[in-house]
Order: C-alpha cells, then sequence, then structure tokens
C-alpha cells in the first residue's frame, strides 16, 4: 500500500487530502486575502451583517416606539383620572385643600377665573398658578421650576363648574419612570442588537470560510496546472452542491483538455510519419534518375516522383485545412445551399471511372452553411465511395419528417464496415485493413474532414448499419420554409 501511495500521481495524492492548513507567512497573506473588501467572504460577511443590522434597526425602532406611546397612555390616563376626581369635588364643593394626590400622580392644582389659587396639593401650597406657554390645552407648555429637576411632566387640564363659578383644574403626573423603561429598553436592545449582528458576522464569515475553501482549493490546483500537467485533477468534495458541480465540471474539461493534448500529439506523430514516407520515397526516385543512364527509365522515375508530389500536395491541402478547422472554426460565408443542386454538380462533374454514381435526389432542400466546404465534405464521401465500391456508387436525398432534418446517403457495394469500425473510419490517418494501400490515393483524413465540415454545420456524419457494401449518412438542419 505504501508503494502504490508512493507511485500515485500527484494530483491524485493532493486530491485525498485537499484542505491543507497554510502556516507562518503564506497564512497570514491567505487572511488578508480572505480581508480585503474585494473577496466574496468579506462582502457576504458585510452584507449579512448590514442586512441584520437594519431589520434590527427598524424593529428596535418599532418597539421602543410602541412602548413610548404605551407609557405616556398609561401615564395621562392617570392623571386624567385624578383630575375627573378633583373636578367632581369641586363641583359638589367639598374641594379639599391641601388636594390628596393619587399613586402615579405629582402635583394638582385649582385655580379660578381670575387665576386665582383655589386649592393646591402639598408640594405646590403657596405656589402661584402655573401658567401655560400660549395655549391651555392638555400638551400645553408648564414651567416647572419648582419641581426642580424633575420636571418632565404630562399634565392633564379640566374645567369643571362649581357653586361660586368655573375652575381649571390642572393634574401633572411624571414622565420619569417612563423615561427610565424607555432608556433602559433602548439600551437593552442596543446590546442585544449588536451581539446579534456580531454573532451573525462570526456565523456568516465561518459558513463562508468553509463553503469558500474548496473552492480556494480549486483555484490553487488550477493555478499549478501547466500545458504538461493536464493529467492533474482538482479535488472534489463530497455532496451534491454548487462546489461539488463546480470541480466535476472542472475536471470533466481537464478530461477534454487532456483527450485534446493527446489526439494533437497523436496527429503530429502521424502527419510526420504520413509525410516522411513518401518524402522518402520520392528523394529515391530522384536520386536514382539523377544517376541513371537509361532516358526512358529516367522518365519513369521522374513520372512517379510527379504522382508522389501529387500525393505530397493532397496530404498537405488536407492537413491545412484540418488545422483551418480546428483553430477557427466554421468562418466561411453563409449562404442558402440547394442541396440537390449541390450533390447533382458533384455528382455529375466526376469522371465516371472507375464507377458510375447513381442519384435519387429530392428537390426543395435548403441548409445554410458554406458551399465550398459543403461541396468538399460531398467530395470526399464520394472519393470514399468510389474507391471502396465494386461495381456501384448511390447517392439518395431525402427529408426526415422525423427530425425535420436533411438525409445524405453515399453507399457502395464494398466491404461492410463492421461495427467495432464505424467510429474508427472517422479518426484522422484511420485506414482499415483492407484499405490501407497508399497506391488507392487516399491520405486517410477524408472522412475526418468532412465529419468536422458536418458538425461545424450543425449536422451529424455517421455509418449505417448494413449487410452488403457501407452506407454514409450525412444529416444536416433544413432551413425553415424550405423544406420539401
Amino acid at each position: 500500500m505504501a508503494d502504490e501511495r508512493a507511485g500515485a500521481p500527484a494530483a491524485r495524492r493532493r486530491a485525498s487530502r485537499p484542505w491543507r492548513r497554510l502556516t507562518g507567512r503564506p497564512r497570514i497573506a491567505a487572511l488578508l486575502t480572505r480581508l480585503a473588501p474585494g473577496s466574496v467572504r468579506t462582502r457576504t460577511t458585510a452584507a449579512a451583517c448590514a442586512a441584520v443590522a437594519a431589520v434590527l434597526l427598524v424593529a428596535s425602532a418599532a418597539v421602543v416606539l410602541l412602548l413610548h406611546v404605551n407609557l405616556e397612555r398609561g401615564v395621562e390616563a392617570g392623571a386624567r383620572e385624578q383630575a375627573q376626581v378633583v373636578a367632581r369635588l369641586a363641583a359638589d364643593d367639598r374641594l379639599p385643600d391641601p388636594i390628596p394626590l393619587d399613586h402615579g400622580t405629582d402635583f394638582a392644582q385649582v385655580t379660578d377665573a381670575s387665576g386665582r389659587v383655589v386649592a393646591a396639593s402639598q408640594n405646590l401650597a403657596g405656589h402661584p398658578a402655573l401658567t401655560p406657554d400660549g395655549s391651555s390645552s392638555a400638551h400645553a407648555t408648564f414651567d416647572f421650576g419648582v419641581f426642580g429637576n424633575e420636571h418632565h411632566q404630562r399634565v392633564t387640564t379640566l374645567t369643571a363648574d362649581t357653586p361660586t363659578g368655573p375652575v381649571t383644574v390642572r393634574v401633572g403626573a411624571s414622565l420619569h419612570t417612563a423615561d427610565t423603561a424607555e432608556d433602559l429598553t433602548t439600551a437593552a436592545l442596543g446590546v442585544l442588537s449588536a451581539l446579534l449582528v456580531a454573532t451573525v458576522g462570526v456565523v456568516t464569515w465561518r459558513a463562508t470560510g468553509r463553503a469558500l475553501r474548496p473552492v480556494e482549493a480549486i483555484r490553487s490546483e488550477v493555478a499549478a496546472i501547466g500545458d504538461r500537467d493536464l493529467d492533474r485533477r482538482v479535488p472534489e468534495p463530497g455532496g451534491d452542491d454548487e462546489v461539488s458541480h463546480l470541480a466535476h465540471t472542472m475536471n470533466a474539461m481537464l478530461d477534454r483538455l487532456e483527450a485534446a493534448g493527446l489526439r494533437q500529439r497523436r496527429f503530429i506523430a502521424d502527419a510526420s510519419h504520413e509525410l516522411r514516407s513518401p518524402l522518402a520515397v520520392l528523394r529515391t526516385q530522384l536520386e536514382v534518375a539523377h544517376t541513371h543512364p537509361d532516358p526512358a527509365v529516367r522518365a519513369d522515375l521522374v513520372a512517379g516522383a510527379l504522382q508522389d508530389t501529387d500525393r505530397l500536395q493532397s496530404l498537405a491541402t488536407d492537413l491545412l485545412l484540418l488545422a483551418r478547422l480546428d483553430a477557427t472554426g466554421h468562418d466561411g460565408p453563409e449562404e442558402d445551399v440547394d442541396l440537390a443542386d449541390l450533390v447533382r454538380t458533384n455528382a455529375e462533374s466526376r469522371d465516371a471511372r472507375p464507377h458510375r454514381i447513381t442519384l435519387d435526389l429530392a428537390d426543395g432542400l435548403t441548409t445554410t452553411g458554406n458551399p465550398m466546404w459543403l461541396g468538399r465534405l460531398l467530395t470526399n464521401l464520394l472519393d470514399n465511395a468510389q474507391r471502396h465500391a465494386r461495381t456501384a456508387v448511390a447517392v439518395r436525398l431525402a427529408l426526415d419528417p422525423a427530425t425535420g432534418t436533411a438525409i445524405v446517403d453515399v453507399a457502395n457495394d464494398g466491404s461492410v464496415i463492421a461495427p467495432a469500425d464505424r467510429e474508427k473510419v472517422f479518426e484522422r490517418f484511420t485506414r482499415l485493413d483492407d484499405a490501407r494501400s497508399r497506391d488507392d490515393g487516399g491520405t486517410g483524413l477524408g472522412l475526418s474532414i468532412a465529419r468536422d465540415i458536418a458538425t461545424l454545420h450543425g449536422g451529424t456524419l455517421t455509418v449505417e448499419d448494413t449487410t452488403v457494401g457501407a452506407t454514409f449518412r450525412l444529416r444536416l438542419p433544413v432551413r425553415v420554409g424550405a423544406q420539401a
């Protein structure tokens, strides 16, 4: 087991312990990075604290306001009840002097129409009448200097008719208790709100850090992957959340990149091999022709060299087209292409040798794409069919009503392609066992180019299941309004 772990890829060892703790300066730097205003962790924590603080502020203000209103209403109710009692006594001409006070009231004073004090509570005995500043309503402002610092009062004023004339009754109740309760409630809510905001901040900070820890591990691993380390993979945390989906997607992308790199290296190796063989033959023919004394032999050797040159030219053209397809994609002109006319033109322009091509075409099917590339696709399919047919090649164009796509079948009566080879034939530089001779003129790239062009036009190219010969089926989308 120890040997297996020692020989495992670095990516697998890192994936088994993805959450490494930082120490020393790297840990301090990582902490400063997390504390930066631009970090997701800091922004999330700040947003959560701000939201909770705003809600608590509104809720606390509402609580304090309701408490204030209820306390003042209670104080005012007590003062009004005392004033009503004093008014009834005055109306019955039984007003005592001094006026006794109930619990919750601070003073009482009765004045006649001329402003003379008729009766008062003990604490206002000998003091002049309380005079309001302006209005004489219940909410008027009075001078409470006689009470020292306890001047925050709620005063209730009533008028009563007595045998000696109308009198004004003023009863005051202190708001000191209500103010104290309101202050204590405000302070308690402030402390509790601060503790709650701090708790939310700590919990959000820790929860966000725990949630983002796998993301940091993924970022670190991706940053360490170079163009020669595509076999490495990011650690995938457990669970079925967004972070695990991100890690899975990243690893899938790395799988595709690694596969693309392998295909590119294999393509370069195959291309080098395919170029080296005809170049070696060409060099040999030219060297022999250069030194051979017989003019007839030299002419045959030069003719062979020209054939190899044509093959090299075709191979170079195919390689350049593949490079263009891989690098830029479908960047050609977009035009409406009549598929029946395109197939008919490509088929009729070919030599009937070695096999004549029969056509069965449905008119009115139009697709959108690059006419030159679509023509190259059909040319490659027809070249392949004529190269492998025994006696005949048939092309059929029809509309598939089930999918709404155009179907182009290019069939030959040659050898049947085994199911295991139906995808292999589209690989670059692939020749099946019965068609490996380079004398046939194929470069091993025609079907690969044809599939790439079909894919770039939104279509597919496959090998159909047949009992006789081989049928290549091309599917292309049909332009809306142009179906037959």
